[in-house]
């Protein structure tokens, strides 16, 4: 059957091109107040592997069987996206984007962890190949996202801590 891992793919799909879209609003008006982009180089990397991401699920996973518990852990992590989205709010962005003299975001996931959306993301990019059964795919672009993130994460702290 191909509607359930179509429906599910196109979740996924139509949930992240909504964020670019949010995040790019943010980042636009964050700018416009005066804020900073910090480490834009990697950026690329970040786009080419969530989007590569994407496109080999949309390839290999349509028709394959859903594994039910790992949907169910897939749908917790989007209650944990969520619960990041909303604690940042308009400063949320998918850019290092700092506004001088705000101060760091404490609440929400926050309280717990640094960096709760990384969390999140490297849950989603390992959980939901494993949903279709493919663990090739979350492995490659688990260690893929690690490798970015490793970038991402010390450019991020580096920014935040230019600023504090």
């Amino acid at each position: 059957m191909l509607w359930p891992s179509i429906a599910l793919l196109a979740f996924v799909t139509l949930q992240r091109l909504s964020e670019l879209a949010f995040a790019r609003a943010n980042t636009q008006r964050l700018l416009a107040e005066g804020a900073r982009e910090y480490a834009p180089g990697h950026y690329p990397l970040i786009v080419a592997v969530h989007a590569g991401w994407l496109m080999t699920l949309w390839l290999l996973a349509i028709g394959r069987p859903i594994h039910v518990p790992l949907l169910v852990l897939f749908l917790l992590l989007q209650a944990g996206r969520i619960w990041v989205l909303r604690t940042l709010g308009p400063r949320w962005t998918t850019r290092i984007i700092v506004l001088p003299g705000a101060p760091l975001v404490t609440g929400g996931p926050y309280r717990f962890a640094s960096h709760p959306n990384y969390l999140v993301v490297a849950g989603e990019i390992a959980v939901l190949p494993l949903v279709f059964g493919l663990w090739k795919v979350a492995l490659l672009f688990s260690v893929l996202n690690a490798i970015v993130l490793a970038i991402r994460i010390r450019a991020e702290n580096r920014a935040l801590g230019a600023v504090a």
